[in-house]
């Protein structure tokens, strides 16, 4: 369950599986069943829930033996889980970042994740993670690089570098921010990797270097994962931002003045504790103002064990609602105008399945199963993996529609 992070805990506990003898199966042919959950927002933890009733059904028709549930909800409420869910075997909490050698990719073969870090020092308002997941803890250089040199040698052709903020990366094993450093030597070491991915760059922490180097290799996805989650210098100030309006312009700004094609992500909070409608609509103002290439947002959920728990007024769940709905409707037609202007270009494309008579694929500035696709025609048997280059010829809302042009 939950976000890329999850998954390559659940990669690792396939791996460890593996190593010790257990065959993975079709829950059909089950003897065991394992969860990894998630519990950072109201959704998510409804979701495991769910997800942990249907393995108990199982459990009590006779076709599983076992029930083990790992990760995030049972970390955080394994007291609460044990009266009520008596039909789990066992509850586990957080999973050691330390990765086993032969890692057992639950993503198509052509991408994968790679987590640097875990954990965060941010101490957002609103956000439980650094409760769930400890105190921030960077992987070794050195153990990142062997990682990566042995999905290299798996043939996948993405890495999507991910943690909770990649941004502090080092700053816990090296005394000082080492994701520049990280980059170089994984570009070094691994030159059958097309693509490299940032996912997660606090706006406090992007120096000049890293976006020098972003700008200048060709391999560096131009795609910059900023999560602001508002505007409003009093929100941000509640929310322990560590930022200000005028810094985020500024950032902004410099990104795309030094990277002209550069593709932003954000996400943000609607509904935030005491946001008042001027607020909102201060920042419905700036998306129309910076136009984000791509756009998520959030209805806030309220965590408990977080300081925004407790801040007065909280914001309706009606009110929550319209102004997701207001956010996501403004972004749908910006990003259709973006799309427009890749009309009659030439970009690469890095094929991901067939459906029907279009091969599906993703740009640079489409991170797997958050962003768009590209729908590509092509008078050529295309494999998944494969990197092309396609002519853009019609857009829908968020994705593209091209025609097959050659090999990149």
């Amino acid at each position: 369950m939950g976000c890329p992070r999850n998954l390559v805990d659940s990669e690792t506990i396939v791996s460890r599986l593996k190593l010790k003898g257990y065959q993975i199966v079709d829950i059909e042919d089950a003897r065991i069943g394992i969860l990894n959950t998630c519990s950072f927002i109201k959704e998510a933890k409804e979701e495991s829930i769910e997800a942990i009733l249907e393995l108990i059904d199982l459990k009590k028709q006779g076709r599983l033996k076992k029930i083990i549930i790992y990760g995030c909800l049972p970390q955080r409420y394994k007291e609460e889980l044990l009266p009520s869910l008596k039909e789990v075997d066992a509850f586990l909490g957080r999973i050691s970042l330390n990765h086993t050698k032969k890692r057992c990719l639950l993503t198509p073969r052509h991408y994968a994740y790679v987590k640097v870090c875990e954990g965060c020092q941010n101490n957002c308002s609103f956000c439980i993670i650094p409760k769930i997941k400890g105190r921030f803890t960077s992987r070794s250089i050195n153990s990142v690089i062997e990682e990566v040199k042995s999905l290299e040698g798996e043939a996948v052709k993405e890495i999507n570098i991910i943690g909770q903020d990649i941004t502090l990366y080092g700053g816990d094993l090296y005394k000082k921010f080492k994701l520049t450093e990280l980059l170089k030597n994984i570009l070094s070491n691994a030159k059958n990797i097309n693509w490299v991915r940032l996912l997660y760059l606090h706006p406090s922490r992007i120096t000049d270097d890293l976006l020098g180097l972003i700008k200048n290799e060709e391999r560096i996805c131009k795609y910059i994962d900023l999560p602001l989650q508002h505007i409003n210098n009093r929100i941000l100030k509640l929310m322990n931002r560590d930022t200000t309006r005028a810094q985020i312009l500024k950032l902004i700004e410099k990104i795309r003045k030094k990277i002209p094609a550069v593709a932003l992500r954000t996400s943000l909070i609607a509904g935030f504790p005491t946001e008042t409608d001027r607020e909102f609509n201060e920042l419905l103002e700036f998306i129309e103002e910076i136009k984000f290439e791509r756009l998520g947002v959030f209805m806030y959920s309220r965590e408990e064990g977080t300081p925004a728990y407790n801040f007065r007024p909280q914001v309706s769940q009606q009110i929550k609602e319209e102004r997701f709905n207001t956010i996501m409707s403004r972004q749908q037609k910006i990003a259709k105008k973006i799309n427009e202007k890749f009309i009659g270009k030439v970009i690469d494309v890095l094929i991901e399945e067939k459906e029907h008579d279009y091969y599906l694929g993703r740009s640079q500035y489409d991170a797997p199963e958050v962003d768009g696709v590209v729908f590509v025609k092509s008078p050529h048997a295309l494999s998944p993996g494969e990197l092309i280059k396609a002519r853009v010829t019609d857009t829908f809302e968020y994705d593209l529609v091209g025609e097959w042009e050659g090999k990149t």
